[in-house]
């Protein structure tokens, strides 16, 4: 991989969807950690740091089950369902301040998802920027010519910094928000240690805006490069579901599923892997595999093929799902409502992405917005 670690690589969409679902493919943070460091073949790769692995998505039952039941009744059908206002109060905000040219990434697609995922775990509005420069140099750094360890540590003790401020916030001032359900799981009910409620913290808030800032981003450069596509969308405004279920396919924000390792020797597509070897999945070459989908490399709004894996499959089946799609939704829906003329305002080709292996993210997304619809 880019960042120096060697790995398995599952490609095909039947043998991807078996793998995300086959329990031989381990996920805890320690074994993780361990194959990992196993796997490093160069000396300035980066192994996932300890003290934010320790989360849902890096364990395996019974961790696994008892991590995602303290969250994963903030994120049902139902409860993202009732955030539909602010979201769309959200949106409106967003493209009431944009005019002439923009950075669609900047301007829209980060903010966004950002504003809901803050305001669901309660972190205030003063901390918001902050998280996000530490976020995005700790997850771009390991990729960057002449990094260091040391300054990469500095990163990560950053964000733990800040992470247990806020806890200790919410221990200080409880509110009606996650992070507050998550403290006192941890002092109430012993159901967190430390290291995991940090860990936690981490995910959720990298999890729950990360991904869809760049599903929005990802979807919008499909439109504007696919302008029979976009008329659709214009013609048919109710084909925004299906849109959304094509985007994730065609160009989802996930090049890989979070790597697994090999509780034992493991046969995948003929090929058996031994014990204790790193796998990715890719789902962006599942989800464009023939096999499963005719013309897989041709965007269609309307089309009606196999379920994408763009969201996993199995017991870590992307738990914000609903809200990724409650947010594109809409986003999409209301941008190209209010600026149908939109354009790019630099070649597709020109266009930079973020030097990271498991993101598909757009660095930046210049456009003109053109006549304001209104």
């Amino acid at each position: 991989m880019p960042n120096g670690i060697r790995m398995w690589l599952v490609t095909g969409y039947d043998d991807a969807r078996e793998a995300l679902a086959d329990p031989r493919l381990r996920k805890d943070a320690a074994t993780l950690r361990e194959a990992l460091q196993r796997a490093v073949t160069t000396p300035d790769a980066r192994v996932q740091p300890a003290e934010l692995a320790s989360h849902m998505l890096n364990s395996d039952p019974p961790d696994h089950t008892r991590l995602r039941r303290l969250v994963s009744k903030a994120f049902t059908p139902r409860a993202v369902e009732r955030l539909r206002p602010r979201v769309e109060e959200i949106a409106a905000g967003l493209l009431g301040r944009m005019d002439g040219e923009v950075d669609l990434i900047d301007a829209y697609a980060y903010p966004l998802p950002m504003t809901v995922i803050c305001e669901l775990l309660g972190v205030p509005e003063r901390d918001r920027d902050d998280l996000r420069a530490h976020l995005r140099e700790l997850l771009e750094r390991p990729f960057r010519a002449g990094d260091d360890q040391t300054e990469r540590d500095r990163r990560i003790a950053g964000l733990v910094e800040r992470f247990s401020a806020l806890i200790e916030d919410k221990r200080a001032t409880p509110g009606e928000d996650i992070l507050t359900g998550l403290v006192q799981a941890r002092d109430q009910e012993d159901k967190l240690d430390d290291v995991e409620l940090i860990s936690t913290c981490f995910l959720l808030f990298l999890a729950g805006h990360e991904t869809t800032v760049n599903l929005i981003g990802n979807a919008v450069l499909a439109l504007l490069t696919h302008p029979d596509q976009r008329s659709e969308l214009l013609r048919n405004p109710g084909v925004i579901d299906d849109a959304v279920e094509e985007f994730l396919r065609y160009d989802g924000p996930l090049n890989f599923a979070p790597q697994r390792v090999t509780g034992e020797d493991v046969t995948i597509a003929g090929v058996t892997i031994p014990k204790g070897e790193l796998v990715a999945v890719a789902l962006s070459a599942a989800d464009r595999d023939p096999a499963e989908f005719p013309e897989p490399d041709r965007l269609d709004l309307t089309r009606d093929d196999g379920p994408h894996l763009a969201f996993g499959h199995g017991i870590h089946y992307c738990l914000g799902a609903p809200l990724a799609r409650l947010e594109a939704r809409i986003a999409l829906a209301r941008l190209f409502e209010r600026f149908p003329e939109m354009s790019l305002a630099a070649p597709a080709e020109e266009l930079r992405w973020r030097p990271l292996p498991l993101l598909r993210a757009l660095d930046r997304l210049p456009v003109r917005l053109g006549p304001d619809a209104g």
